[in-house]
């Protein structure tokens, strides 16, 4: 979908790939719906581990993909990070608390959450991690619905996050 707003930025390691998430941790309020997408090993967990680690989380931040969520309360927001790799239905996500959690009292990170694009919220912000032929990180984020084109506005007028605005939407 090309409607939105679009912006992006190379990163050359993992831990500039966490200080770019962690560039969005501040702009974070309840209600908050990152989809992270991207294949296997291209960062998404990572990019989790560096909102949470700015959010104040002291614990390690693992993928979540065999407890579907993981939930880690003890920051300034609470985190809330899916990982819907394994589920074959989208009836599943009823009895994993998908929605619930959504409405619940933190930001809610998911990943593989285009698997099931009619259930995502009106309103989330799209974060797409690639791996060029280098080796570098492309992170590109787009948001759909009002409140994401407010937190992606907000988080590329930070000058820590080095977003650059570009063409709208993903391929």
């Amino acid at each position: 979908m090309a409607n939105g707003l679009t912006y992006v930025r190379k990163t050359t390691s993992p831990e500039a790939t966490k200080q770019l998430a962690g560039t969005l941790a501040p702009y974070l309020r309840a209600g908050d719906v990152i989809v992270l997408s991207g294949d296997l090993g291209a960062g998404k967990t990572q990019f989790v581990q560096g909102v949470a680690a700015a959010l104040g989380v002291r614990g390690p931040v693992t993928s979540p993909t065999f407890n579907i969520l993981l939930s880690y309360l003890e920051g300034s927001l609470p985190l809330h990070h899916f990982d819907l790799y394994r589920l074959d239905d989208a009836d599943e996500l009823e009895d994993i608390g998908f929605y619930d959690t959504l409405d619940a009292d933190g930001a809610s990170f998911v990943e593989w959450g285009e698997r099931f694009p009619d259930a995502l919220p009106y309103g989330y912000l799209e974060v797409r991690i690639t791996v060029d032929a280098e080796g570098n990180r492309v992170v590109r984020a787009h948001a759909f619905g009002d409140r994401a084109r407010c937190l992606l506005t907000v988080w590329a007028k930070d000058s820590k996050s080095r977003l650059v605005k570009c063409a709208g939407g993903f391929a």
